[in-house]
């Protein structure tokens, strides 16, 4: 469970837990003036998208949006990937899609493109498409619910993938036999 679905507003609420969605929050500890919680930048960024449900997204990368997917490789491997998703790390995203930077994209030539993000229960992936409006991507969003709620549907998937130990690790054991 993602821990932004426990944030209640107010710096003061004791029972919020922290980042990690495990401890609960120091009440004696007051936000820096200014500050925002995260559920009010995660609120700001999805009032700026036009969010699409698992099918219109899909539909819109059938057309020729590009999805592509944040989540880390570990992540994909373990839960599985949309076929033909672009997957860039979220680390790198906004190098990749700024038409400005030498690191962009090939397929990144101009601020019409359509971008679909993906992260896997759609949290990160609408902080990520508001980044991406920011830079002038003015078509960026992400998907409701990530790809959970993709997978859910009953769309495309591939995977997940067994990741094996690199062979190094795998050293013999020697194994005696066991006198009766």
């Amino acid at each position: 469970m993602h821990p932004t679905r426990h944030c209640p507003p107010g710096p003061s609420t004791a029972t919020r837990p922290d980042p990690s969605g495990t401890l609960p929050a120091d009440p004696a500890v007051a936000a820096p003036p200014g500050s925002r919680g995260i559920d009010e930048i995660l609120a700001d960024a999805r009032a700026r998208l036009r969010r699409l449900d698992p099918e219109g997204a899909h539909l819109a990368h059938r057309r020729g949006a590009l999805l592509v997917d944040i989540r880390p490789a570990a992540q994909r491997a373990a839960h599985g990937t949309v076929p033909g998703a672009l997957a860039v790390e979220r680390n790198v995203l906004e190098w990749r899609f700024d038409p400005r930077c030498a690191a962009r994209l090939p397929q990144v030539v101009d601020y019409d493109l359509r971008v679909v993000v993906l992260c896997q229960e759609g949290y990160t992936s609408s902080l990520a498409a508001a980044a991406l409006q920011e830079i002038g991507l003015h078509r960026a969003t992400d998907i409701v619910g990530g790809f959970a709620a993709w997978s859910i549907a009953g769309l495309p998937t591939l995977g997940p993938t067994v990741l094996k130990p690199p062979a190094s690790s795998l050293a013999p054991v020697a194994v005696r036999p066991t006198p009766l």
